[in-house]
């Protein structure tokens, strides 16, 4: 990745980015347009140098935060994207719009991921419009605060299963159809998934449970040449936090690391272009912990 300002101007940058006014939205996973201020997804500052160059690649939650700077960054470093969202149908314009101002393909693919047979439209819609799949990023999720333990339901476990990790199997299973050695499946999990949370009990089961996904499927498919890795953001300025913390909570989500704010999306995305690329090509069944310093593995 080349940058286009220095580094001391990107921080720069991102504190400002962290003075965050009390703000949240009433439904999930959220809209990135009513984000005050809205998340940079590199939008203005990353150049790609053709590590991608003639891939296709399918990035699930793709139309904001995480998921539209990976787009982005794909799409710069010469790969056309296809991205997968609920009905965020906005967002998802604006991160097509990125991608085809790269010069590639986009194909926007709504529908809700928790269906098993959305799984398999999305899989095949992709590779029948866009000739092929060469890396799939399992980033959609969804999240939802309880107060108390005893509020979680086996209903609500379900959804949250459903979005985070049922649909990761089902689009795993279906994109092996087309994938071949050197292609790339990266999964996005989460500091929860190493430090629990008390108040996203679901969520963070699932983020647990892609860890140990991602370690699995990087031994199944090591014989057949496809690299399974994973990246574990922490306290990230995405949608799905003023959808699922009141508005005081925003305010001051990501101040307690040791860098001393929360991460913006463009500081992600690097990670996945080097678990997608050949950079990369002796790891798999790894996690990269783009946390701000807050858990330090042994």
């Amino acid at each position: 990745m080349t940058v286009l300002v220095p580094e001391a101007e990107l921080q720069a940058r991102y504190r400002r980015l962290d003075e965050v006014p009390p703000q949240n939205q009433d439904t999930q996973p959220g809209t990135q347009q009513e984000m005050t201020p809205e998340p940079d997804c590199g939008e203005e500052t990353y150049e790609g140098s053709g590590k991608l160059r003639g891939k296709v690649a399918l990035i699930t939650g793709g139309d904001s935060g995480i998921g539209r700077a990976v787009a982005i960054a794909f799409a710069r470093e010469g790969a056309d994207v296809a991205i997968a969202y609920l009905d965020e149908h906005e967002d998802a314009e604006i991160t097509g719009d990125w991608i085809e101002k790269a010069g590639k393909r986009c194909l926007l693919l709504a529908g809700d991921l928790g269906e098993e047979e959305q799984c398999r439209v999305t899989i095949a819609q992709t590779v029948r419009q866009l000739g092929k799949l060469d890396i799939l990023v399992n980033n959609a999720g969804e999240q939802h605060v309880l107060d108390e333990p005893e509020e979680l339901t086996r209903h609500h476990l379900e959804r949250v299963f459903r979005t985070n990790l049922f649909a990761m199997f089902s689009l795993t299973t279906e994109a092996l159809q087309h994938m071949e050695e050197g292609c790339a499946i990266v999964n996005t999990t989460s500091i929860t998934a190493y430090e629990g949370h008390q108040e996203l009990l679901a969520y963070s089961a699932t983020k647990g449970a892609i860890v140990t996904f991602t370690r699995s499927y990087a031994k199944a498919l090591a014989e057949r040449g496809i690299r399974v890795n994973a990246v574990a953001p922490g306290p990230i300025y995405t949608p799905l936090i003023p959808a699922s913390f009141d508005a005081k909570r925003v305010e001051k989500h990501g101040s307690g690391v040791p860098l001393g704010r929360r991460g913006q999306p463009a500081e992600m995305a690097p990670a996945y272009v080097y678990l997608a690329c050949s950079d990369s090509t002796y790891m798999t069944g790894q996690v990269l912990h783009l946390d701000g310093g807050r858990f330090v593995s042994s």
